[in-house]
Formats: structure tokens, sequence, C-alpha cells
């Protein structure tokens, strides 16, 4: 059994002076890190399509009022327009934040929901976690390394249609919870994004053919009672590597996931 803390409520100042600090020590550490970061853009898509996904825009979701969602896709497309085409070149990070930047009003950002402490508010930009599930879920199925990504700590709603493992997403928040993905190869990548009518979309192409192919899978899927009475939701997160042209497989291990569940995990999905 994996032992979860109980969740412990902080004061809105805290919080308040918590983030602040961390957005800071993250401003500095982008100045010190001495990270390349991948900054062009180029919207002619580079010539050998390795992955495509795409999500659902709009959802209905349990006590979540709808012009959030709407919201969100004005955020997701001021968002969008600072990360689509941007190139990834060899030696090269990506990270989500420094492209993106701050989230705000005087940008254009609009109110969109937000998660905290397993509920559901509403904040400047929110929505954006979406952009970060979709990237982080491509680059699954590429050859690039994912050097920072942050799980989600609750399991707000039950699975209702849910196409993808458990704990597949990257949550995102300004700035120093972020998605940094380090292109370790020798050909440049890129990060395509779009909106069609009902759905976010995107892909990632590569300057050159990639032998590899890739498979995303879950192992260990479990729900256990924790001893201060709630219950937790946990999984492993595997890809199976194949040589397109020797057969040759492996399997590795790329992420571990640790959930406290806001909801019973014996009801029905349709409840």
């Amino acid at each position: 059994m994996k032992n979860v803390e109980k969740p412990q409520n902080k004061s809105k100042i805290r919080r308040k002076l918590g983030k602040e600090y961390f957005i800071l020590k993250q401003r500095y550490n982008w100045l010190t890190c001495g990270e390349s970061y991948a900054r062009e853009i180029d919207l002619s898509h580079l010539p050998n399509q390795l992955t495509t996904h795409r999500s659902l825009l709009l959802r209905k979701l349990k006590d979540v009022d709808m012009y959030l969602q709407h919201n969100k896709i004005v955020n997701l497309k001021l968002a969008m327009s600072k990360v689509n085409g941007v190139i990834i070149e060899p030696g090269q990070t990506f990270s989500f934040w420094k492209l993106v930047g701050r989230p705000t009003k005087q940008k254009g950002y609009l109110d969109g929901l937000t998660l905290h402490n397993g509920k559901i508010g509403k904040g400047t930009g929110g929505g954006l976690c979406q952009m970060g599930n979709l990237i982080y879920w491509m680059t699954l199925h590429t050859p690039l390394t994912v050097t920072q990504r942050w799980r989600h700590s609750y399991d707000v709603f039950p699975d209702v249609n849910r196409k993808l493992p458990f704990g597949s997403g990257a949550t995102l928040a300004y700035n120093y919870i972020d998605l940094q993905i380090k292109n370790e190869t020798q050909t440049p990548f890129q990060i395509n994004l779009w909106l069609s009518d009902k759905y976010l979309e995107g892909s990632i192409c590569s300057g050159f053919p990639i032998a590899q192919e890739y498979e995303v899978f879950e192992k260990n899927h479990k729900f256990e009672l924790q001893w201060w009475g709630g219950y937790t939701r946990h999984n492993e997160i595997w890809r199976r590597i194949s040589n397109k042209f020797t057969a040759e497989q492996k399997e590795e291990m790329v992420a571990e996931n640790h959930a406290i569940m806001m909801y019973n995990p014996l009801i029905s999905s349709g409840q």
C-alpha cells in the first residue's frame, strides 16, 4: 500500500506568498541554469509527422459553469499563439511557461476552470492544463525527453468516456509548475497546435525520419483506502518502444501517479 498524506488547508495569504516566492525562484533559475530554451517559431511543418492527438474542448462537468469552458478556449488561443510551430533544436529545452509567459487580464486572458486542493475554482488563464496534457501525451510518442512534468495531485471527476490512461497528463501553474521537454537527439522537432470546431489538436514533427514507434499504456492501476479515511488512486505509465526496421522492442516506465480521490471509487461512472 502506498501511503499518501492527508491534504492540509493553508490560508489564502500563505498560499499567495508561497506562490510568488516560487515564481521568483523559477525566474532566477531561468537566468542561471544555463539551459538553451526553444524560442524559434516556424508555421510551416517539418516533413516527418510522428504523432497526432486531439482533446474535446467542451465537456459537461458536474458543478462547472459552461462559461468557464468557453473562456478556456480564449485562453488556449492566446497561449497557442506563443507555442504553435516552436522548433526544439538538438540540445534545446522546451518550457511551456518560458514561451507563454504569465497569463494576465491585460493580455486578454479570462477566468477559466482551475483546481486547487481538489476543489473546483476559477482563475485568470484557467484551462491551459488541457494544452499541457496534449503536449505531454504526444511527447511520450517521440524520442524527446520529458525533464519536468508535474502530475495532478487529485482525481476530481469519475472516468466518463476516458480515452487515455489515468495520470497521463501534465498540470500547469505559472511558472514553477512547468512542462519541460529536452531534445537529446540530433534532429530538430516541432510542436504544432490548432483548434477545430470541437477539439484542441496537435502534432509533433521531426526534421528527419525516426526509426522508433511508441505505444503508451498503464500498469498496476489500483484504488486504496488510506488510514485517514480517504481513497487514493495509483498507477504507472509505461511505453513500449519498437524499432521499425529491426523489430527490437523495449519497455520503460515514464511516470508513477498517486492522487487523492474526490469521489467514491465504488460509484458507477454514470453517477
